[in-house]
């Protein structure tokens, strides 16, 4: 699917993807989708994610260590 951000389209994955890539279940993350915790995308009725938005947040969820 790499290809289509060259044109211009973001690469899209589904909630059993994303719940892969974060090493959560499915569950989790339809209730994240319920409850506006993470960037969807709806097409028609599916609910997709955009990768490189998924990244951000991802990186928006990083906590600093403690000392």
């Amino acid at each position: 699917m790499a290809g289509y951000e060259q044109l211009g389209f973001p690469e899209l994955i589904d909630i059993a993807r994303l719940a892969d890539l974060l090493g959560v279940g499915e569950r989790y993350v339809r209730r994240m989708v319920a409850e506006r915790r993470v960037p969807t995308v709806k097409v028609g009725r599916l609910v997709r994610f955009d990768l490189a938005e998924i990244r951000r947040w991802i990186e928006e969820q990083r906590r600093p260590g403690r000392s």
